[in-house]
């Protein structure tokens, strides 16, 4: 295959919105205005032969815009060897933070960029039901077994999770979705992938050049919208002994996994506060650099996936408890999402905070879950799922 990569002007080409470009039907992946959008599909292949395939591009790029050009883009599932595909989007377009804006196109066809971004929002007046996926009795209990289970010391931490079904009498419109996430969340890993959509706080991990980051949450507390409530929240969240054995469990996954391929790595000591529109988080910032031959940010992303954030510690223990009492097949949810380039740079987040749409678009299924301790209590575990998906719920149902 054949592409053509370019830098938009400014003046000529206009600021591209991603979401925009996107739509209902595209790819997105973008926080804070920084990321790609894609129309199309060129090719679509599973790990082991999309690097190949994207490498093998031949991409005439006079844009002079570090880390343009043809990308991939996709999820890794929950449970890593289920089947799956990344997609190599026909267009893409990519911003930069320092405002730098590019597209590539794979193949010759003419493409009008104006005539492609002036898509509007219609009204949509809908009716809703929102109904349990994992009964709420199932949902406690498992929670109640896994806290014994790490009582016993037959793990460390497992994350249970459940599941809602939002149901409409007309098809959602993704795009009008996409764009309240991006009001509410725009400091939060946005994206739209083959149905499922999201904002995620979390980044699993990026690569670019030599540099590695990852920013890994876990302990979670609701936010109110008083300033005085959540700074006093935030501040029984920090001191939490609950939560800090919750998160320092994931910071350790995350830097042991890290460290075999880093001459340099680097973290946080103590934890901070992430807080997003509803939620709040412990999280821990950690960055080095990649160590001759570097791997591929696709290479990190399946060997953080999923997450203690997410699975739980030591991990074969904790996807086993996961299995035998959750009692649902979690699919992409608590995987990876993101997207990377020919050279292996890219940027993968966690999924959750997400929301996959049936082949109607009529029906969409929510996902919420928390990191189970021995000091774990089942109503409170059930009231931060409850706080968690207030972010997709109101995206999907607010007029």
């Amino acid at each position: 295959m054949r592409s053509t990569t370019r830098r938009l002007s400014s003046v000529t080409d206009r600021q591209i919105d991603l979401n925009e470009f996107a739509g209902g039907d595209g790819f997105l992946f973008v926080r804070d205005g920084v990321g790609v959008a894609g129309r199309g599909v060129a090719a679509r292949a599973d790990k082991n032969q999309i690097e190949k395939i994207l490498r093998e591009i031949s991409d005439q790029n006079t844009s002079s815009v570090a880390g343009s050009g043809p990308i991939a883009i996709g999820c890794i599932p929950f449970v890593g060897c289920d089947p799956h595909e990344f997609a190599i989007p026909r267009i893409v377009i990519g911003k930069t933070s320092s405002g730098e804006q590019w597209i590539s196109q794979i193949g010759e066809d003419d493409f009008d960029l104006a005539t492609s971004t002036n898509s509007t929002v219609k009204p949509n007046a809908a009716s809703f039901s929102v109904n349990p996926g994992v009964p709420v009795e199932r949902y406690l209990e498992a929670v109640r077994c896994t806290a014994q289970a790490v009582k016993e010391g037959r793990l460390e931490k497992a994350v249970i999770a459940r599941d809602i079904f939002v149901s409409a009498d007309k098809p959602f419109d993704i795009g009008a979705v996409l764009l309240r996430l991006k009001a509410s969340f725009g400091s939060s890993y946005r994206y739209s992938i083959d149905g499922l959509i999201g904002a995620s706080p979390e980044l699993l991990v990026a690569v670019a050049g030599n540099q590695v980051t990852s920013h890994p949450l876990a302990g979670t507390a609701p936010r109110s919208g008083n300033q005085v409530t959540d700074a006093k929240v935030a501040e029984e969240l920090l001191s939490s002994a609950k939560n800090q054995v919750e998160h320092r469990i994931v910071i350790d996954m995350v830097r042991d996994t890290l460290l075999p391929w880093c001459s340099f790595l680097d973290w946080q000591a103590e934890p901070s506060i992430v807080s997003v529109a509803n939620v709040q988080h412990l999280g821990t910032e950690i960055s080095g650099q990649l160590s001759e031959p570097r791997p591929s940010v696709l290479e990190l992303a399946y060997a953080l996936s999923p997450t203690p954030a997410l699975g739980g510690a030591p991990r074969e223990a904790a996807l086993h408890q996961i299995a035998a009492v959750e009692g649902m097949s979690r699919g992409r949810y608590g995987g990876a999402v993101g997207y990377f380039n020919a050279c292996g740079d890219g940027t993968f987040a966690v999924a959750i905070r997400c929301a996959e749409f049936d082949s109607s678009r009529k029906t969409a299924r929510l996902f919420a879950g928390g990191g189970i301790v021995a000091d774990s209590e089942p109503e409170t575990e059930l009231a931060e799922t409850q706080a968690k998906f207030q972010a997709m719920l109101a995206a999907l149902i607010r007029p």
